[in-house]
């Protein structure tokens, strides 16, 4: 396994949503696909992979 980890992208955290809105999860402010797209806000703020995408 390696020691480097991918960055959550904007459209990661997309995906993510739509995932679990579609399989009826945990759409709340404090579940996963609100840390996803918290975290890809983040990763694009600091110049990631695919800032400004949407």
């Amino acid at each position: 396994m390696s020691d480097q980890s991918t960055p959550m992208t904007q459209s990661d955290a997309s995906r993510i949503q739509s995932a679990q809105d579609k399989g009826g999860k945990d759409m709340s402010s404090e579940g996963f696909a609100a840390r996803a797209q918290s975290a890809g806000d983040t990763n694009a703020n600091q110049g990631g992979a695919d800032a400004g995408k949407k």
